[in-house]
């Protein structure tokens, strides 16, 4: 299997005045994170605004990455939703556009038993001959893929290689971490829980933050698998005001204006997102100016 790599980031969609996908823009966005620190890229996930993408829309930003990074870096497809057939239809075209994994989120809204989450998984990922990575995001999708559910995948389902864990659970990180089979891996969902993660077997993180500080994360990953843990802390806690002001608002919003501050303008959000209030705008601005990003 191809390795995934330790930092995978969860690309905005950049969009136009018109508020169209900005294709542009997101080669230039996917090349510059590459340049950056990302070992891979997560296209048309949460941070991508998945929700407000039209399928269509999906296939042709997944071919305008690859085409952008080439073999320099793993991009991974964002093709689940809340309807199994559906995944399984974007899937199999996601395929032909040359990208190198798929991502599928818990489906969302109809809070599926864990049954219904296996037998989703395990017929989304037999569409497919690529690695598949499930992503479990309990906040966003109103249920949690427990941690039986992802073994039985893992051990039973070969192209499932990895989950990306949002559920801010350590406990639940800790039972896939001690029952996964070795080739399974599993990426911390939230930049503030990388460090914590990797004292536990963590392969690395799906980051919002590496749109902004990749070279310092890889510093901070780095550090801490050549043993040198004090390093790494020292740049987890420089970072960590970022990591928690990149969510003082709903994803992506945040992370959309400081890329706008830090010269990088990839344009707003689609509704029903809309622009951070002038409160948050100066609180984003500030926190780039105290990391010297601005």
């Amino acid at each position: 299997m191809q390795d995934l790599g330790r930092i995978l980031t969860a690309m905005v969609t950049p969009f136009n005045k018109s508020n169209q996908v900005d294709h542009k823009r997101a080669a230039e966005l996917a090349a510059r994170l590459v340049e950056r620190g990302s070992d891979g890229l997560v296209v048309a996930g949460t941070t991508g605004e998945s929700a407000t993408l039209t399928a269509e829309e999906k296939l042709k930003l997944f071919e305008t990455v690859v085409d952008a990074v080439g073999d320099r870096a793993t991009v991974i497809a964002g093709c689940g939703s809340n309807a199994t057939e559906a995944s399984i239809a974007l899937t199999r075209q996601a395929v032909s556009t040359g990208v190198h994994g798929i991502l599928l989120v818990v489906p969302y809204y109809n809070k599926p038993p864990q049954e219904g989450l296996y037998q989703h998984f395990a017929a989304v990922a037999g569409a497919t001959k690529l690695p598949v990575v499930l992503y479990n995001v309990p906040s966003r999708t109103g249920a949690n893929l427990l941690p039986a559910t992802v073994l039985r995948l893992a051990r039973e389902v070969p192209n499932i290689v990895a989950v990306k864990e949002a559920s801010g659970s350590l406990d639940q990180v800790a039972q896939i971490l001690a029952g996964k089979p070795k080739e399974f891996h599993l990426y911390s969902g939230d930049d503030d829980l990388t460090l914590p993660l990797l004292a536990l077997g963590a392969s690395g993180v799906v980051s919002v933050a590496a749109h902004l500080v990749g070279p310092d994360m890889q510093r901070m990953i780095e550090a801490y698998l050549t043993g040198n843990v004090k390093l790494a802390a020292e740049i987890h806690l420089r970072l960590h005001p970022l990591f928690k002001g990149l969510f003082i608002t709903t994803n992506p919003i945040p992370v959309k204006w400081a890329l706008r501050y830090a010269g990088f303008d990839v344009g707003g959000v689609r509704p029903p997102l809309c622009e951070p209030s002038p409160e948050e705008q100066k609180a984003i601005k500030d926190l780039l100016y105290s990391l010297e990003l601005i």
